[in-house]
């Protein structure tokens, strides 16, 4: 159901081979978000051609629709969404803690209103194990309650605050009782997939320790970051990171949810991260922010329209091959279906093609190297 080779380390960061039961996936890899099983505005065989080896699917948006009983008859979310590669669905944790105030946590599970029609439901560690094994998804991820940053609120609202240690330790030792649920009901339903923890404690040093040290109790086969990009200052985030990564489980894989620009996978990579996955690649390219290898291009910009520049002249992706600058910010202007399409191709691309360059660096073993050339260059400007 899974096997992680460890090929390679220099410092923390860490070359990998991870076998799953729809393929191979070298590490490091960033992983595309296919939240309603689609990568929003790109094809899977576009995937394909840019390096992709592993999606996200979402349990939550799932379960609300298509639903399960099209998901059973589909016998999984690989032939309902035409990808034969490995998938690794979220436990919906993550939704369930941006409902805020439209749900109810207790030690059973959450309440809440369905935001598609507004049904009652209740998702339990359970419920999200058996929709998790409907969808087949090569990795499932444990049912936790992600902690937030800001309790009762948001920065500026009144009765909004930073979550004290008491708070996220109650929310940790939750997590922790749902996973150990989790794995009863993931063995019960003989699913033969790889079930992940996620190792939670909000900002505190503390508390990520205990959550790992629980987790690592139960033996699963790999390990996740949970409850960072969740409002918290970056330089929080980057502490968090490079404090408790390098501390999990050496021979297991180790996944840092939710995380982020180019520069936050390049830390990640250094300080032990083997899987990422963020939905800013997609979501920045529908709003015209761009990466490339020399910084971000903000594509609305009026000096673009004359612009018959590629977004970035060292990309082999189809719309740098194809389209320049000037092209691109027309569509955008225009509201063109096909122009959120080729700027995620691009972005995508840029991700995943960073990631194959780190894997290189990691085999030459001048990672280090890497590192500094990547910020002069992203330092320089487009």
């Amino acid at each position: 159901m899974l096997n992680f080779d460890l090929i390679k380390t220099e410092g923390h960061a860490r070359r990998g081979r991870l076998t799953l039961n729809h393929g191979v996936v070298e590490t490091p890899i960033f992983m595309p978000v296919g939240t309603y099983g689609t990568v929003k505005g790109v094809m899977p065989r576009s995937l394909e051609e840019m390096g992709a080896q592993i999606i996200l699917g979402n349990t939550f948006h799932l379960w609300m629709r298509p639903g399960l009983d099209v998901m059973k008859q589909f016998g999984g979310l690989h032939k309902f969404e035409s990808w034969q590669k490995p998938i690794l669905t979220d436990s919906g944790g993550f939704q369930v803690w941006s409902l805020g105030e439209m749900r109810k946590i207790s030690e059973e599970g959450v309440r809440f209103a369905s935001p598609v029609n507004g049904d009652k439901l209740f998702l339990t560690p359970e419920v999200s194990m058996q929709i998790q094994t409907v969808l087949n998804s090569d990795i499932v991820m444990q049912f936790d309650e992600c902690t937030p940053y800001w309790k009762g609120g948001k920065e500026g609202q009144a009765n909004g605050h930073i979550t004290t240690e008491r708070e996220a330790r109650v929310s940790m030792e939750l997590s922790l009782r749902w996973a150990r649920r989790c794995i009863t009901e993931f063995t019960n339903l003989q699913n033969p997939n790889a079930l992940f923890g996620i190792v939670q404690g909000g900002m505190f040093e503390n508390l990520r320790e205990e959550s790992l040290a629980g987790l690592v109790d139960m033996n699963l086969p790999g390990y996740a970051v949970g409850g960072v990009s969740v409002g918290e200052p970056k330089d929080e985030m980057l502490r968090v990171m490079n404090h408790i990564v390098h501390k999990l489980p050496p021979h297991k894989p180790r996944y840092l949810m939710g995380v982020g620009t180019p520069e936050d996978l390049v830390a990640g990579v250094a300080a032990g991260v083997d899987m990422f996955d963020c939905v800013m690649p997609t979501r920045n390219a529908r709003n015209g922010h761009l990466f490339t290898r020399f910084g971000d291009l903000r594509l609305r910009n009026a000096r673009y329209k004359n612009d018959e520049q590629p977004l970035d002249y060292t990309c082999t992706c189809h719309t740098c091959q194809n389209f320049s600058r000037a092209y691109l910010h027309h569509l955008d202007r225009c509201n063109e279906m096909l122009g959120p399409m080729l700027t995620t191709i691009h972005n995508l691309h840029y991700y995943l093609n960073l990631m194959r360059e780190v894997r290189e660096a990691l085999d030459a073993g001048t990672f280090t190297e890497f590192q500094k050339q990547f910020a002069a260059d992203r330092a320089r400007g487009v």
